[in-house]
């Protein structure tokens, strides 16, 4: 009885460390992939402040900065929450074990009264003598025998509750202060959150009084967006146009080969009748018929059947790259090794000013003649020049990325790539700072966000 309350006890306590342990796991690799976030944050905003001009770059790059730090703050809150909790349950226990070990110090007090009023020899003896027959006598001395080792249990554990116990102080101690070192750490970040905010209120100061010069670079930026966007949509067209071609020239060598096929069976119909004595010349055949689906079939059975028909997966080659794509939705791989998106998806409104730009894709600020590298598995189908600046397109089955900001190219069209290869160096935006725009675009031209794509980091 005494082991298993001294198991269930220690099953508590570690099942408890255990749960407190993994919780706080995860808590410390949020904390950190923050820190790591606000590290690469600080450091491409202090690049910017290098320009003498405050820029929406600077405005974009503190405002995440601050959102970075509340969810620090945000993230502290719950370890502090997480450490109540755990402290609770620790006090909880220790004073549960105060408990236990006093009942086993009480029972092993009576039991070593007992033990010592009974010590004599001439006690022992009668009480095995009395018995009334052979078999009760042993079933006496094994009683004596059992009770003896059942107060050296209750002995260990005794001890073993005890250094239970210790140790259970000794982790709600450390509990204690490592709450206070959180505390402090938190306190820290929230003194550092009311400077980055004073910070911003500075930079939108001072971006009001060049409200009108940086106005001007928005339109510029949304003119050069607008000539993105054509050039964009003309290859999609160009490649949906090609694969049309290639598809139309598939069935007709199908349609072809049909007809010879057929032309071939008359000649050699005709040529049976003759060996076999049969001058008739007129022999009936079926008209050819046209077998060629409106929807080629890949031979992938990974294909839904409701999967809407684009020219561009009329090939395996081609379904399978847009299959892949889309099973890697969430996966795929950033273009830099580090950098932080200052522009994001869709119309971004300037906080604290009338400023507003929309964005086909996500600019990320790089450090110039940074290696840009491709997401995924495709095929180069542009590299050109637009509006002043170098793009690369891929293909990958019905969907396209475009690489914009580039400061050199390193591939051509028509070559395939794989994700992870390089397509050239990373160049200026329009306000004449490191930065790459990444895009994703579908068959039907129709521009998609890029985060959800892409892995979290």
């Amino acid at each position: 009885m005494l082991k298993k309350l001294y198991l269930l006890i220690l099953l508590v306590f570690l099942s408890g460390t255990t749960l407190f342990a993994q919780t706080r796991e995860e808590l410390q690799k949020r904390k950190q992939d923050i820190e790591k976030e606000l590290e690469e944050l600080t450091r491409q905003y202090s690049e910017t402040q290098k320009n003498k001009k405050s820029s929406l770059k600077q405005l974009a790059l503190i405002k995440k900065k601050i959102n970075a730090r509340e969810n620090l703050v945000g993230n502290i809150n719950r370890e502090v929450k997480q450490m109540d909790e755990t402290i609770f349950l620790n006090e909880r226990d220790i004073y549960r074990l105060k408990k236990e070990l006093d009942t086993l110090r009480i029972k092993y007090g009576k039991s070593i009264v007992f033990a010592y009023k009974n010590r004599g020899s001439y006690e022992y003896l009668n009480f095995l003598f009395s018995a009334g027959s052979f078999n009760d006598a042993i079933k006496r001395a094994m009683y004596l025998k059992s009770y003896r080792q059942n107060r050296e249990t209750q002995a260990n554990t005794i001890i073993k509750s005890g250094l239970l116990l210790q140790d259970k102080i000794a982790t709600l101690s450390n509990n204690k202060k490592e709450r206070l070192n959180t505390l402090d750490i938190q306190n820290k970040q929230l003194k550092v959150l009311q400077e980055d905010k004073a910070e911003q209120d500075q930079v939108v100061l001072q971006i009001k009084g060049r409200e009108q010069e940086l106005n001007n670079q928005i339109k510029e930026r949304e003119r050069q967006r607008q000539k993105v966007l054509l050039a964009v949509n003309a290859v999609i067209r160009r490649e949906i146009e090609e694969a049309k071609k290639r598809d139309e020239a598939k069935k007709l060598k199908l349609l072809e080969a049909q007809r010879k096929a057929a032309a071939n069976a008359k000649a050699n119909e005709t040529l049976a009748n003759k060996a076999n004595g049969n001058t008739s010349t007129t022999t009936t055949t079926k008209p050819i018929k046209k077998t060629v689906d409106p929807e080629p079939t890949t031979g992938l059975s990974t294909a839904p059947r409701e999967r809407s028909y684009s020219p561009l997966e009329s090939t395996p080659e081609g379904m399978e790259m847009s299959l892949n794509f889309e099973n890697n939705k969430g996966r795929l791989p950033w273009p830099v090794s580090n950098g932080v998106v200052t522009i994001d998806f869709g119309v971004t409104k300037m906080e604290g000013t009338k400023l507003n730009q929309k964005s086909d894709g996500i600019e990320i600020a790089v450090p110039v003649g940074s290696n840009v590298r491709c997401v995924a598995d495709g095929e180069v189908v542009n590299t050109s020049e637009v509006a002043g600046e170098m793009i690369v397109i891929v293909k990958h089955g019905k969907y396209f990325t475009g690489y914009k900001n580039l400061s050199s190219i390193v591939v051509s069209r028509d070559q395939e790539v794989k994700a992870g290869s390089i397509l050239g160096k990373s160049g200026t935006s329009i306000d004449g700072e490191g930065a790459i725009l990444l895009m994703i675009m579908n068959d039907k031209g129709v521009f998609l966000n890029p985060k959800p794509w892409l892995k979290s980091r």
